[in-house]
């Protein structure tokens, strides 16, 4: 670092003050996760963010927030089986997401794909734990899909396939942006990143 890096601000510069308007403000109350209860910590249904989120798949950690425990083996290998069948897209969902320009921001995409799904597969009225759990899994399986999908077509012109047999969320979306399967190591870098 530089001295000039170093220096302390020249009088009337720009001093940012750290907001203190929302401290100790509950924003709402969920079992899902704490943020701050410590300090600068963050826990998902108990568990401390720092040891599971190197650790874990991302699907262990869907499969927690969801069902709210880690999944056994088993039941995280059936978790895997369940969200790779739901990775495909409705072919009106497919078509809305070509409607959509190059220069939308992802999360605007997302949002749009989300609803145009939920009106080619509406949800029930009754909002019943199995029902929800069935709409958290389909979501968590094709965000993926449709966020690429839109962005090789919106870019390069072309109507991707979006299923693949990566057996993971993070190996399925780095297949579906590079088109070659992913090597180990960039798949555990993209679960630590979607734990996080």
């Amino acid at each position: 670092m530089s001295e000039a890096d170093n220096s302390t601000p020249a009088a009337g510069a720009f001093k940012p003050k750290k907001s203190v308007a929302l401290s100790g403000v509950t924003a709402g109350n969920t079992a899902l996760c704490t943020v701050g209860k410590t300090g600068n910590d963050l826990h998902y249904r108990g568990y401390d963010i720092l040891d599971i989120a190197s650790t874990c798949e991302f699907e262990e950690i869907a499969y927690l927030l969801v069902h709210e425990k880690l999944p056994t083996q088993a039941e995280l290998t059936a978790y895997k089986t369940r969200l790779k069948a739901l990775r495909g897209l409705p072919a009106n969902v497919k078509a809305a997401l070509e409607w959509i320009p190059a220069a939308a921001h992802p999360m605007d995409v997302m949002r749009t794909g989300v609803s145009v799904l939920g009106t080619v597969l509406p949800e029930k009225d009754d909002h019943n734990l199995p029902g929800a759990r069935d709409i958290a899994d389909k979501l968590m399986a094709s965000l993926g899909s449709m966020l690429l999908y839109w962005y090789h077509y919106s870019h390069n012109g072309k109507r991707i396939e979006v299923e693949t047999d990566d057996d993971s969320i993070g190996g399925h979306f780095l297949h579906l942006l590079h088109g070659v399967e992913p090597s180990k190591s960039w798949v555990e870098a993209m679960h630590t990143s979607l734990n996080l």
